[in-house]
Parts: structure tokens; sequence; C-alpha cells
């Protein structure tokens, strides 16, 4: 944890306003450190050692968020954009105080499980390529997908700009027959974050995949009641798991 915050950083953080809410707030005299009033929300305080208290209530810091999101369609995986939502719109203004951001990124048109934080270290130990941290995805595939699929990805396939993937692994749940007008349903891990790296996985033995929805990273696993634009605070264990989470992990 940082030695020392500003005030009303640290007031914000705990969910006691915007920062322009906190400066009236403060002027009322509602805000103590060490048992004296403080109207000044420039000072530095240390969350560790001071006490301080809004209102006569103890404030609870803390430095760090964890979201588990479930992504919709149609919103962008970025902290800001001139155009089109992004999943930062979609967290209430309590979370946004912290400036996470998304861990990776999921297409416009992918659904699933992101996740949303202001942790720098995890995100980029998450990211490293050296990590090989393994992503899970559920796809719908114009076209029958065939045991001769699932051992061209374990072998690994090349991309239309010539690199060769990591062995994946695929898991067929239903073979298609695109004479009935069926799709294939798959369950695909790979262990690299390319540039719509499963559609074009799928486009290199000649299908297409037409709805992708990410359903595990690393030992996070998405909670199957969190609804599409849902979200919610990763319990103790799942951040445990994530935090443990290393480059021993494998496909099998």
């Amino acid at each position: 944890m940082k030695q020392t915050i500003r005030l009303e950083k640290l007031l914000a953080h705990t969910g006691h306003g915007t920062r322009s809410e906190i400066k009236r707030m403060m002027k009322t005299g509602t805000v103590y450190v060490n048992g004296r009033s403080v109207k000044d929300g420039g000072i530095q305080v240390n969350p560790d050692q001071d006490q301080i208290t809004v209102n006569g209530v103890g404030v609870r810091y803390r430095e760090f968020i964890y979201l588990m999101l479930n992504k919709p369609q149609g919103v962008i995986s970025a902290t800001e954009d001139s155009r089109d939502r992004t999943v930062i719109d979609l967290l209430a203004a309590e979370y946004q105080t912290f400036e996470p951001f998304p861990v990776g990124r999921l297409d416009k048109d992918t659904e699933g499980l992101l996740l949303l934080t202001n942790d720098g270290k995890l995100a980029h130990n998450l990211l490293s390529p050296r990590k090989h941290v393994p992503k899970t995805y559920f796809a719908e595939v114009e076209g029958t997908v065939t045991d001769e699929d699932k051992n061209a990805f374990a072998a690994g396939v090349t991309l239309d700009d010539g690199y060769v993937t990591m062995p994946a692994k695929l898991v067929i749940l239903r073979s298609g027959e695109p004479a009935a007008g069926e799709v294939s349903k798959i369950e695909l891990t790979i262990m690299e974050g390319k540039f719509h790296q499963v559609k074009r996985m799928f486009q290199s033995v000649g299908k297409k995949v037409v709805f992708l929805k990410r359903i595990s990273m690393g030992p996070l696993l998405l909670d199957e009641y969190l609804e599409a634009g849902s979200y919610r605070e990763l319990t103790a264990e799942e951040l445990k798991e994530l935090q443990q989470a290393n480059n021993t992990s494998g496909l099998s």
C-alpha cells in the first residue's frame, strides 16, 4: 500500500462521493484526521496509521479493486472512447473513482469474462507472454468441427500473417451439420492473446466463428449467475488463486 495519499483521493476511493462533492463535504467540518477537523483535501494521510472519520464513522481504505465483468456485445474493452460505450461506463461511480482498466481485451462483438482492476502488477503478470495464462472460450462455429481440427489446433495452426500458434485444446461439444442449418459448439483453450486469435484460428481451417464468449482466464471462471453487463468484486478465494497463478499452468 502507498505510504501516504491525498485525503480527497482516499475519500473518493472509499465511496464518499466525487472530488467536487468531497470538497463541499469537507467545508462542513465533518471530516476528521486523528481527532482534528480537516477542511483541506490536499493534505497527505497514511491510511495505515492515521485515524480518519466522516460524520463520526471510521474510514476503511483499500488501494486496489478487482472486478469480474460479464462483458456484453457492443461494448469495447477500453477506459475511454469518443464513439462507443466502454466497459468502464458500465461501472458505478464508486468503482470508477479507483480508475480501473480492463486486463487484456475482448473484441467488441465478443462476450464474457473480463477482469477490471487498478492493480498494475497483477495485470502485467496475467498479460505477460512469458506467463502463458490459459484462456478458455465457448464458440459457435459455422461448419462441421472435426477431430482433424482438434489435432490441428493441438499441433498449432498458421494464422493469416504467418504466425504459428502455440498448442491449443479444442473440445467439441456438438459438431453441427451445415445442411441442417446447425452450427458447431466448442470450447477452445489458448495460451496466447493474439488479435482476433480464436476467429483467425478457425479461419485457418476454413470455418467461421459466429458467436464467441470467454468463460475463464487462468483459475478465474466466469460466474454463471452474472448477466451480460453485470459485474461483482472477486471473492477472497478467487483473488488468492489469481495471484498465485503462474506459468506452470498448461494444457492437458
